[in-house]
């Protein structure tokens, strides 16, 4: 990530207010405006609350990022919103609808910017560099942790996108809340919107996450986790990103690729349970985030596996 003496070229009012959504698809790897609008309605779908959170969180992000003149390109496409879009999501899991929510979500939005730009720092110094890691949601996964513990005192239970909304318990129901818990929300209609945007932006994406999803049910399952667990998404979603991620986003689209990445969404779906009854406390992404630096690394010793 640059910062030396970027401008941001000059856009049209319709590009300014595109910059939202593609903020938003970027959680999901994909820079497009419909993918975006629909994961936002997914939201509005869980609680017009925590859309609003969302919202304000990818706003503060992109102006702090404006503010530390990063590269302009990534404005282009969204890159600097969807940390803080995460973030608001975060803090209305933790909060609720209360005030501390929409100070913490400005707060975090803001300290996304300088921690996206730590780790394009830090994966841009040797050694690292040759595996050109991405900084995926580490970022807010390392704010929203700190936000977490220092509001402790102000945490609230039982907040509506954790009710749920009466479609049935059921195995067929964690592949699509597998895929809207990446978001922070266990609804099948949310997932169903979210994974209906990912085939919009490409339908390997969109088969990607499903192949993701199916393999973290399965693993769960396997592994004697609980239906609640289950049906909630709370075992699989990690591996839907870990999925696209390297089906479809960070390496060569082979076969040898979607094999690797069913593999990591089973590795990712295992670190999740095992996270999940080692640390109480919310692991958001970070399954997802420590298994696909890992198999990045070692698939740059994989003559089959090609970045792009």
């Amino acid at each position: 990530m640059s910062t030396t003496g970027a401008t941001a070229p000059s856009r049209t009012w319709l590009d300014s207010l595109s910059l939202l959504p593609r903020g938003v698809s970027q959680i999901f790897f994909q820079n497009n405006v419909w993918t975006g609008l629909l994961i936002l309605l997914a939201f509005l779908v869980a609680d017009w609350q925590m859309a609003l959170l969302v919202v304000i969180g990818a706003v503060c992000s992109t102006l702090a990022g404006y503010a530390l003149r990063v590269d302009p390109g990534h404005f282009d496409i969204g890159f600097q919103g969807f940390n803080g879009a995460l973030i608001g999501a975060a803090a209305f899991t933790a909060l609720g609808d209360q005030g501390w929510s929409y100070v913490a979500t400005i707060a975090g939005g803001v300290a996304c910017a300088p921690v996206t730009w730590f780790f394009g720092w830090l994966f841009a110094t040797r050694p690292l560099a040759r595996y050109a890691l991405p900084s995926t949601t580490a970022p807010f996964c390392t704010v929203a942790g700190i936000i977490y513990a220092l509001t402790t005192s102000v945490h609230v239970r039982d907040t509506p996108h954790h009710v749920a909304d009466g479609t049935g318990e059921s195995m067929l129901r964690s592949l699509l809340t597998n895929v809207s818990e990446v978001v922070l929300v266990n609804s099948v209609w949310s997932g169903a919107l979210i994974l209906i945007g990912l085939f919009v932006a490409s339908w390997k994406v969109g088969l990607a996450a499903s192949m993701g999803s199916i393999v973290g049910t399965l693993c769960a399952w396997a592994m004697g986790e609980t239906s609640e667990t289950i049906n909630e998404g709370l075992s699989g979603y990690s591996g839907v990103l870990t999925a696209i991620a390297l089906a479809a986003v960070f390496l060569v689209g082979t076969a040898a690729a979607w094999v690797y990445a069913a593999i990591g969404a089973a590795i990712t779906a295992v670190t999740t349970l095992a996270m999940t009854d080692w640390y109480g406390d919310p692991h958001y992404t970070w399954p997802y985030i420590l298994t696909t630096w890992v198999l990045l690394v070692v698939a740059a010793y994989i003559p089959a596996l090609k970045r792009p």
